[in-house]
């Protein structure tokens, strides 16, 4: 089972963060931490499969060994946080799809796309892994839900932009002055009523 998946930069920012288990705030940010720090520091020419000590906060939530597999793309590193029971070359590949699956929607993301998108970028993701089990591994078929999902969000985000910029309009058509001898005649017309 895929216990955490994380996405940061270089300098150890987190970009993406999914958890599989509960975590508190504090302690996502120190398994994030953790997790930049042991990656970090290894060179690009070793492996990219790194046992969790067993102090690793992740270890102890999990009743398995866990394992880092990571991928360093330019100034990103995409880590996978597993146990003993996933494959290694598997979630090598599935890093792949992922980052393909992102480059394809984003036509050659980078890390501001990951920023500025995180929404999108965590559909992408549920259309790959959810609750730590992988759902699809075909780049055509993530690609082909993920803009479903676009042109969805696009539909719905459309009339309530269109209402919105209408509500707008009304309030600059607003005129004040009338508005106000309106309001001072309002007393006058509460004598008329009759009960």
């Amino acid at each position: 089972m895929i216990n955490a998946i994380v996405v940061f930069n270089n300098y150890g920012k987190p970009r993406l963060s999914k958890f599989y288990q509960y975590f508190t705030n504090e302690e996502q940010q120190q398994i994030i931490n953790e997790t930049f720090h042991l990656v970090a520091k290894r060179d690009d020419q070793t492996c990219n499969f790194l046992e969790l000590p067993s102090t690793s906060l992740l270890c102890t939530k999990s009743t398995e060994n866990c394992k880092l597999i990571y991928r360093h793309y330019a100034t990103l590193y995409f880590v996978f946080c597993v146990d003993a029971a996933e494959s290694e070359l598997g979630i090598l590949d599935l890093i792949q799809v992922f980052v393909e699956s992102l480059d394809r929607s984003f036509s050659n993301v980078c890390e501001l796309d990951l920023i500025f998108n995180s929404d999108s970028i965590h559909w992408l993701l549920d259309e790959i892994v959810q609750s730590g089990m992988v759902l699809e591994t075909n780049i055509n078929n993530i690609i082909m839900k993920f803009e479903e999902q676009n042109k969805i969000a696009k539909v719905e985000t459309s009339p309530a932009s269109a209402k919105a910029n209408s509500a707008v309009s009304a309030i600059k058509n607003i005129n004040l002055p009338q508005l106000k001898e309106k309001v001072r005649d309002l007393p006058n017309s509460f004598k008329d009523l009759k009960f």
